[in-house]
């Protein structure tokens, strides 16, 4: 980035924390620290006098909680918001209020673990910067769809990036019992794809599940490939066996869409829909091209309902995308395509 500095303010209630992220993402010269706020109510009278162009936000805090805070502001104020936490799928609850993205606190006593977070956080400032910033969902499904009522060999691999969490939620609660069997890559940290495994099994019509070796592709399951793990599949007769596996970055990201997606074109001969959602980079385009190759479907979010339209928009370019959708319109022509 050049030119003009991202101008981020940062609200928690530890001032050691304050310090750590203040002083930690300031060393990076797109960045400048304009303000700092002790919780809530002094973030707010902040933002109105500073206007940061991106706000770094604790979850726990006094007298109003992160999450409370995220919920109230976004529709009064569109602020791209990174939550930092402990491990909790109390990020989840931000990320459904509106926040753009997360970051998992360190031990502030590991030089590492610091040095690894603040680095992690200044990559995801600069892609909130550009994020669009949405207001809170529903948390309570939707009109369901109508049951499939047919068994099919068609198979689904989607791919997400940041936002991909509530996208994929998205899709997922509006998708009947009887949907042919799902695979997920998520860029996610280790620890946080179980804990949105188990929250999306829970809010959901369909069992879905933190995926390991000798799982199979199974109608009405859905397989979120572990934070640090890559995932592929074998064909084993008629049906699809799960590899997880630890390897080496793939486009920056382990897990990677693309080894999934490459392994989907390689094994389902063409009976299999491929998709794309919102996310930084390139990572799923070119295994989506593989994919629509070998015959599948394929299917990217569109840019206008992407928190970033970065990956989808790779895949439409170089011609791997059949056909751009908003993210509400996903689950139905994903249905369509199926039938």
């Amino acid at each position: 980035m050049t030119g003009k500095k991202i101008r981020v303010l940062v609200t928690d209630d530890s001032l050691v924390s304050r310090e750590i992220i203040s002083r930690g993402i300031s060393t990076d010269p797109d960045i400048e620290v304009i303000a700092k706020a002790v919780d809530a109510f002094d973030a707010r009278d902040k933002i109105l006098k500073v206007e940061p162009d991106v706000m770094i936000c604790d979850i726990e805090m006094p007298r109003m909680s992160g999450i409370e805070f995220i919920r109230r502001l976004i529709p009064q104020y569109p602020l791209p918001v990174i939550v930092v936490s402990r491990v909790s799928d109390a990020v989840f609850e931000a990320m459904n209020a509106g926040a753009v993205d997360f970051v998992t606190k360190p031990d502030v006593d590991s030089f590492q673990g610091v040095s690894e977070f603040l680095c992690e956080l200044i990559t995801k400032i600069k892609i909130a910067a550009n994020a669009r910033v949405t207001q809170s969902r529903n948390e309570l499904p939707s009109n369901p769809v109508i049951q499939i009522g047919q068994k099919y060999d068609k198979i689904i691999a989607i791919g997400a990036s940041t936002g991909g969490t509530e996208a994929l939620y998205e899709i997922i609660k509006n998708l009947p019992s009887d949907i042919p069997g799902i695979l997920i890559v998520q860029h996610i940290p280790p620890m946080f794809s179980r804990l949105f495994s188990e929250r999306l099994d829970k809010q959901t019509n369909l069992h879905v599940k933190e995926a390991q070796t000798g799982d199979y592709v199974e109608q009405g399951k859905v397989l979120i490939a572990p934070g640090d793990q890559h995932i592929r599949i074998r064909r084993i007769a008629d049906r699809y066996k799960v590899e997880a596996f630890y390897a080496d970055k793939v486009n920056g990201h382990c897990p990677s869409v693309d080894v999934l997606f490459e392994s989907v074109a390689r094994e389902t001969r063409g009976n299999a829909v491929g998709i794309i959602l919102t996310g930084m980079g390139s990572d799923g385009a070119k295994g989506l091209l593989s994919m629509r190759k070998a015959g599948a479907r394929t299917i990217g979010q569109d840019e206008n309902s992407c928190v970033v339209y970065g990956m989808p928009k790779v895949a439409y370019e170089i011609g791997a995308v059949e056909k751009q959708y908003p993210l509400s319109a996903i689950p139905k022509m994903l249905l369509k395509m199926l039938k």
